[in-house]
């Protein structure tokens, strides 16, 4: 299997393109979003229901992964696919991210990260090389290397330095990777400092990765700050290899990042918010708690076409939500789930179709944003909230 990227075709007014992406558990069509599983399940549904949506692609994290229920006992019964009983491709994250947002200690030297664990305090130890013998266990489509994040209040300086250690380790990932089965992709870093992007492209591009993600994006910057970086990093990447934006997932972010030439794209944020009772229409993200949906016997979109909306009526997952029954959590998933999906399908069709100008213009006059600053307090109170978990 090569794992490589078809590319089919290109808007010629925007940077968006449309491809196939060839696994060794089926083919992506990029555009393309993955949920979150971050430790071997995408909250509340179950592979079946992932299947019905449109999944094609998910993200699994080897942070949690290693801590619980260990790397060995997913490997040896099967691999991660097995264990899971996910049919689709998989990339899994390398942890770190998660090593510098959950572990209120860590200690970073050349040789890899000291950390305790958020579950039990135990010590723990990664290098470049073990987060890819872990992932290598796993058994994943698509892996990454060990980086190391920043917050986006840091400066150049901080930012450098990070920069410069996540090259290193990127250069050690990319020796230690053994199984021809799996690609392992580079992370490009660089806070919010479009010098750094320029050159962490430039050297991560050289080593020849299978493909390319753009990390430490998405952590409470404003969209303006966000979207430059992304566009300005872009610009250095291969056309021939995909384009991975992490941990981006607001429909309105999407659009955009398609338009300036991101091919895939991850987040807890559907699935996340959908627990909090706020779901996703072509008119923004609406709080299905509130009084305005206590009667409404309609769907929560006429629109969607998932399982949620075809059998039941706002009303009813009003209800559900307001009395905190299971099964509210289960409906407004599959609900923002399948939305997002839906969306990556419309982008794409837009793209083969030469209409994505057109199709970004209808959306962004219809979709309304969350307020930016309500967002920015969002991000950081979960970001505060993990931490000290």
């Amino acid at each position: 299997m090569s794992h490589k990227l078809e590319l089919v075709n290109n808007c010629s007014k925007t940077d968006a393109r449309a491809g196939m992406l060839a696994t060794s558990h089926g083919m992506v069509n990029t555009p393309a979003f993955m949920p979150v599983a971050s430790q071997a399940t995408v909250k509340t549904l179950t592979p079946e229901e992932l299947d019905s949506i449109g999944t094609t692609i998910i993200v699994s994290n080897t942070y949690h992964l290693h801590l619980r229920p260990g790397v060995d006992i997913i490997k040896n019964l099967g691999g991660l696919h097995e264990f899971m009983r996910w049919n689709g491709a998989i990339l899994t994250d390398s942890g770190g991210y998660q090593v510098f947002s959950l572990s209120p200690l860590c200690k970073i030297t050349e040789e890899g990260v000291t950390f305790r664990s958020h579950i039990d305090g135990s010590e723990q130890f990664l290098t470049p090389e073990k987060a890819v013998e872990l992932q290598e266990g796993l058994g994943g489509d698509i892996i990454m290397p060990l980086d190391v994040c920043v917050t986006c209040e840091s400066d150049h300086r901080t930012a450098k330095e990070a920069m410069e250690i996540t090259h290193r380790w990127a250069s050690r990932c990319h020796c230690s990777h053994q199984r021809t089965d799996q690609v392992l992709y580079g992370i490009v870093q660089g806070g919010l400092h479009a010098n750094l992007r320029r050159e962490s492209a430039q050297f991560l591009t050289s080593l020849e990765f299978s493909g390319y993600a753009i990390g430490g994006l998405s952590l409470g910057e404003q969209k303006e700050v966000m979207l430059s970086m992304i566009e300005e990093t872009v610009q250095f990447l291969p056309k021939s290899k995909i384009r991975y934006v992490m941990g981006l997932g607001s429909p309105e972010d999407i659009v955009e990042s398609v338009a300036r030439g991101v091919d895939l794209f991850d987040s807890a944020l559907p699935t996340r918010v959908a627990r909090n009772g706020a779901v996703f229409s072509m008119y923004g993200r609406q709080n299905i708690r509130n009084a305005s949906f206590k009667s409404k016997d309609e769907p929560i979109d006429p629109n969607c076409d998932c399982y949620t909306c075809r059998n039941f009526s706002a009303a009813y997952v009003h209800h559900l939500m307001r009395c905190e029954e299971l099964l509210a959590y289960r409906l407004t998933t599959i609900h923002n789930l399948r939305f997002v999906l839906r969306l990556m399908e419309q982008i794409r069709q837009s793209i083969l179709n030469n209409t994505f100008a057109s199709f970004r213009q209808e959306f962004n006059d219809h979709y309304q944003p969350t307020n930016e600053q309500v967002r920015v307090d969002q991000k950081q109170k979960w970001l505060r909230s993990h931490r000290s978990s």
